[in-house]
């Protein structure tokens, strides 16, 4: 069986009405991209909770799925219509072989080297290091395959300073690849704090697949205990709002590592956490930095 692949052309004023009115006409699912992505006027977009929200592209691409004997002509008017706008929007059909989307999606997840002392190995493949630490992960609802760089910086940054027995807090840990990684890497008691309840699912499944140990609370949860460690790689207006609160949670003379903060954003986290820390940059990778500091 084959899907139909519609593509629309339209702009930032219409993209979200027209998404909505080709679901509501049918689509099996819809996706905005930006038109222009690949050429020299392509907008990158970074949102965060805090942040005035970005409009869409100037230049949209509306992609909706349709069952093949869908009506492309009838629904493409009948969605214009709904969206408010003057005519029918150009649009491009693609037709979409049906394949087998579990091998695709696995065949887009290697194992990940992240360090000559930690991979990070989806379950459909071997280690192809088996006497390296390796993070048994697979893709999943919350954030933290290894994919993204800022899972990187902290991973390696973690190698580098976690001491056996230590004790590590990692804020904001999604799948929890920091706090299994900390456990692997011989830290004593991990904690994993998150406000999305699938995230802390995901991250006690994939303790439980890893053989460690981790105590996940929900953000709601006060938190009375100390850590040697602090870890949280979110986004850098989150990781400001949560200045006081982090620094209070770290040990005098304990560490603490933040990331998911763009490099252009560095001297705004750095002056969240004074006096408590004197943030340096440890790292940086493709725009995104690391940043360290104790506790003073």
């Amino acid at each position: 069986m084959s899907w139909l692949s519609v593509s629309f052309a339209t702009d930032a004023a219409h993209a979200e009405a027209l998404s909505d009115a080709l679901l509501a006409l049918g689509a099996l699912s819809v996706g905005v991209e930006d038109a222009d992505a690949g050429t020299e006027r392509e907008t990158p977009q970074f949102g965060e909770p805090g942040s005035a929200q970005s409009p869409l592209w100037a230049h949209s691409r509306v992609t909706a799925l349709f069952d093949p004997n869908a009506d492309i002509p009838l629904i493409a008017a009948a969605a214009a219509g709904e969206a408010g706008l003057e005519a029918t929007p150009p649009y491009d059909i693609l037709e979409v072989a049906e394949q087998d989307w579990v091998r695709l999606t696995q065949s887009q997840f290697e194992p990940i080297r992240i360090n000559g002392r930690l991979w990070i190995v989806p379950s459909w493949h071997r280690a192809p290091d088996p006497d390296a630490i390796n993070l048994a992960l697979d893709p999943g609802l919350a954030f933290g395959t290894g994919s993204h760089p800022t899972t990187r910086l902290c991973l390696n940054w973690l190698c580098s300073h976690i001491q056996a027995g230590a004790s590590v807090l990692d804020y904001g840990c999604g799948s929890g690849i920091l706090a299994i990684a900390a456990a692997k890497l011989g830290a004593g008691s991990v904690v994993g704090v998150d406000i999305d309840e699938n995230a802390l699912a995901a991250a006690a499944g994939n303790a439980e697949r890893n053989g460690t140990k981790l105590q996940l609370f929900h953000s709601g949860i006060p938190l009375d205990m100390q850590f040697d460690i602090v870890v949280a790689n979110i986004l850098t207006n989150p990781l400001c709002v949560l200045a006081p609160l982090l620094a209070e949670r770290t040990r005098q003379g304990g560490l603490i590592a933040l990331s998911g903060i763009l490099s252009s954003q560095v001297s705004q986290v750095q002056e969240a956490y004074r006096p408590a820390f004197e943030l340096v940059a440890h790292a940086d990778k493709e725009g995104w930095s690391l940043l360290e500091g104790v506790r003073q």
